[in-house]
This record gives structure tokens, sequence and C-alpha cells, in this order.
């Protein structure tokens, strides 16, 4: 029980400095992740007595943190992001959700085998897991709140980015646990896991996210209107509609990571400025801030209790050239041909944030299935996240100043024009 009191405690007062430490860190070049990065790192150094964070020996309860945390911040990004969807529009986060993230995930699983030694299984999760950015750690170069109106090209493309890809790893991460259960037992497989986890989920996850987020706007917009109907007015709804909305998709064996950005998105779309959605907003977002501030006091914690006891130069070397040199340039076929300067192509090339996704993906599967280098893939995920918080958390806040500076000096549009030669 003592030990229940000081976690909460410690929680506690974590979350309430949230309402300071932001605005706080805002003229340092540090984000607020590191903070509480390293205050994990420092109450696990101390004599507390408290459980240990380390997840590799307790996948399932890693899984439900992480899951928690990262569809509310889902919910959250869907909301705020004020781009109504079309081909043209959304043409850089959709190709980094698919040529960057392939490329990306064959390029690590290649490194993971050649280098590291995994199994082929082993290989693609680690391709898998560090394939998402993470719409969770990713504030400073995200979109703002509904009525912000700073949503050009970097924020709106690493946002929508974060949003989607969350959800497009999936049936890779399926991969490697079907690879791993039907190693040696021929071909079969494939077309159950092309027809099921990448074709079924995804349709069934987009499918549920447009028409469970329809039915949401027509009751909070809508239906109001026309009747008596009352209307909606607590942020909690938005909430709730994430529980349900992930819920109802996982009961049908869609993917509810999609379902979730795609109602949030869908909701917001329908009326863009109305006040509600930025209340809605706003409630995600504060719940999203204390998950994410218990999640990194863990992760912490576990740096300093063992997590990276199975890291080896190997492991760290591949992890170094992921952030430096594989998201960068796998990034960059998907910046050709945008209205965009040079500036900002670097900039979505470089700030691919890793995070709390990956720990989801990587204990999702582990929880599946048994692999020899478990050990050594939770070292290289968290010494990989680690470096991310710190390094994007660093050079973020000046970096998207700089832009926004560059942009008003030339009056570029916030915007790209839907109307500019250079679209494809």
């Amino acid at each position: 029980m003592d030990n229940y009191i000081v976690a909460m405690t410690i929680i506690g007062i974590a979350a309430l400095s949230m309402a300071w430490v932001p605005r706080l860190l805002e003229k340092t070049p540090f984000s607020y992740p590191i903070v509480y990065l390293l205050l994990g790192m420092l109450i696990y150094l101390l004599p507390l007595g408290l459980p240990s964070p380390d997840p590799i020996w307790s996948e399932e309860y890693v899984v439900r943190l992480t899951e928690l945390s990262v569809i509310i911040s889902l919910m959250g990004t869907g909301l705020k992001i004020r781009r109504k969807f079309g081909l043209k529009r959304w043409r850089i986060p959709l190709r980094l959700i698919s040529i960057t993230m392939l490329l990306s995930i064959a390029a690590i699983a290649f490194l993971g085998w050649s280098v590291l030694g995994f199994s082929v299984a082993g290989a693609v999760l680690l391709g898998a897991v560090m394939a998402p950015t993470d719409p969770v750690l990713a504030e400073q170069v995200q979109v703002g709140p509904p009525d912000d109106e700073e949503e050009d090209v970097v924020r709106f493309s690493l946002t929508a980015e974060a949003g989607l890809n969350d959800g497009s790893a999936f049936p890779f991460t399926w991969l490697a646990v079907v690879l791993a259960i039907s190693a040696g037992t021929g071909g079969e497989w494939f077309a159950d896991w092309f027809l099921r986890d990448l074709l079924y989920r995804i349709a069934v996850g987009a499918g549920a996210g447009y028409l469970i987020g329809r039915g949401l706007a027509y009751l909070i917009f809508t239906l109001p209107k026309k009747t008596n109907f009352p209307k909606a007015q607590h942020g909690f709804l938005a909430l709730s509609a994430t529980l349900a909305v992930y819920g109802v998709t996982e009961l049908l064996h869609g993917y509810g990571f999609i379902a979730v950005f795609v109602a949030g998105l869908t909701v917001s779309s329908v009326e863009e400025e109305h006040e509600y959605n930025v209340e809605m907003h706003d409630f995600v977002n504060q719940v999203e801030r204390i998950a994410m501030v218990i999640l990194l006091i863990l992760f912490g914690g576990s740096i300093v209790t063992g997590i990276l006891d199975h890291l080896t130069w190997q492991g760290a070397l591949v992890g170094l050239v992921f952030l430096f040199f594989i998201r960068p340039l796998t990034a960059l076929p998907s910046m050709l041909g945008t209205y965009s300067t040079i500036k900002e192509k670097l900039a979505v090339c470089f700030f691919g944030i890793r995070g709390i996704g990956s720990f989801f993906y990587l204990s999702f599967a582990l929880d599946k299935v048994s692999l020899p280098e478990a050990d050594a893939l939770w070292s290289v995920v968290a010494f990989i996240v680690m470096v991310s918080i710190i390094l994007h958390g660093v050079t973020a806040t000046r970096t998207i100043r700089l832009l926004d500076r560059e942009r008003k000096q030339t009056g570029r549009p916030i915007l790209e024009s839907d109307q500019t030669p250079n679209e494809i």
C-alpha cells in the first residue's frame, strides 16, 4: 500500500506540473518529454521501493498502457487537422505511409537480419515497430488545436503521417507474428495475411471510423439544428467516442488505430469552425498529456533498471543509422515534386519522431509469439526511442520557429495551394 501511495503521489505531482512545464520551456531548446524522461530516470534511482518498470518480462501490461495512450492521441490528432481529405491535398502524408514506410521497414529489417543476426521474423518485427512515427511525443512539430491557424506544410505532413501510419504499420507487425508462427510450414500463410491482416483489417478500420464519425457528427452538429435533440456540451464525449470507436472496430477485427483517427478526422471535417471541435480536442489533449507523463516516467525508469542491458554496439549503430540516414533518405522521395522549400522538405524528412507507438507494436507482437531475440529487440527499440526523444526534442522548437520566420518573411502561403503546377 505504501508503494502504491508513493506511486500515486509521484504521478499526481508530475501530472500537476504539466500545467506549467510546457510554458516554462517555450523559450528553451528542450521539449517537455525530455524533462519527464529524465525525471523518470531520477525517480527510479532513488530508493523509493517502486515496482520495476522494465517491460521485458511484462509485455501484457505494456500493451494496455501504450494502447490507451496511442488511441487517445490519435483522436486528438484527427480532431485538430483542418485540411479536408483528398489525394492532392494529402499527397505528402499518403506518400509517407506508403513509399517511406515500406522503404524504412525493408531497410531496418535488412539491418536487423544482416547486422544484428535476428531471425527473419525478428528482423521484420524490428522494421514494423520502428516504421510508425509517434502522435504522442510529436506535439512540437504538429498542428495546434482546431482554432490554431498554423497548419503549414511541415506541421500538416508530420501530423497526418503520425495519424495514418500508427495503423498502417499493423499489417507488418502481424506479418512478423505470422512468420514466427508459420516458420517452416510452407507458403500458405501469405494469402491469409494479405487478405485478412492487410486488406480486410485496413478496410474495416477505415470504413468503421468513417461511418461512426459521420454518425457522431450528425448527433453533434446536424440533429440539434433540425430537432430539439440536446446539444453536446462536454469535451469528454471525445474520450468516450475514442473508446467506443476503438472497441467496435476491434470487435469487427479491424484496425482500431485507423478507425479512431479517421473518426476524429471525419467529425472535425463536418463543421471545421465549430467551437465544440476545440472543446473535444482540448479534453483529449489533457488526458493524453497525463498518460504521456506516466509512460515517460516509466520509460525513464526502465532505462536505469535494465531495458538497455541487451544493447550491443551493433544495435546502437543500427539505431543511429535509422534515425540519421534511413528515415531522412526514405522520406525524401515522398517530398519530391511538392510545393515546399528545400528546408521544409528536409524538416519533414528529419522529424520522424519515434515513441510510444513503437512500444505498443513490440509488446503486442511479443505477447503473441516468443522470439529468441526479444530482449535485444526491447533494447534496440528503447535506444532508438530514447535518442529520438532527445534529438528531436532539442531540435524541433528551434527548427519550426526558423521555418515560420522564413515563411513570414517571404510571404509564402501557410498551406500548399491546390492549383500549384508542381502538384502530382
